[in-house]
């Protein structure tokens, strides 16, 4: 195997350190994407509890009309 210069050595080292950053920064954007996903999952979750609180909350509404509608009927 042929001697390789200092030039040619530093610039393997460069390209290491290059490389391990790049594995380091798609690790990190892959843990991003995992996080995005369990927020998103997350977000769902809490929409639904909404859309079921305010059908609560219309069942409510018709039940104090309904009540409101009897006591006026009474009087």
């Amino acid at each position: 195997m042929p001697e390789t210069g200092p030039l040619t050595r530093s610039m393997d080292k460069q390209f290491e350190k290059l490389f391990a950053m790049m594995a380091g920064l798609e690790q990190k954007m892959v843990a991003g994407q995992e996080e995005k996903r369990t927020v998103q999952e997350e977000m769902r979750a809490v929409q639904e509890e909404m859309r079921s609180g305010q059908q609560e909350m219309r069942y409510g509404q018709q039940e104090m009309r309904s009540g409101q509608e009897r006591l006026e009927q009474k009087m």
